[in-house]
């Protein structure tokens, strides 16, 4: 059995942040956004570790509202359209663009 790996990605101008870690190193990757925040030789702030950190909670909380037995993978958004989509004429509350900033 493979196990599933977790991707936390923060862009900041020239610079990539990528971090992956896996459901039991969950808060290694946590204590890992704080060591990252506390070197002054990186552009990682401590905002940037709370905003990350967050994300990290939230999976889990997004995890346990999900039924284990569910074999269905569900698609994070519904598109109201079998064809090409005007982004333009869709509601604001369709789109989640805050993981990709």
């Amino acid at each position: 059995m493979t196990e599933e790996i977790n991707v936390l990605a923060l862009v900041k101008g020239e610079e990539r942040y990528v971090f992956l870690f896996s459901d039991q190193r969950r808060a290694e990757a946590l204590r890992t956004l704080g060591r990252y925040a506390s070197n002054p030789e990186l552009s990682f702030t401590w905002y940037d570790a709370a905003v990350l950190s967050q994300k990290i909670r939230a999976q889990v909380v997004d995890q346990e509202a999900v039924p284990h037995n569910d074999p269905a993978v569900k698609p994070r958004f519904a598109f109201p359209a079998n064809g090409p989509i005007d982004i333009g004429s869709l509601d604001s509350d369709h789109l989640d663009f805050d993981e990709f900033s």
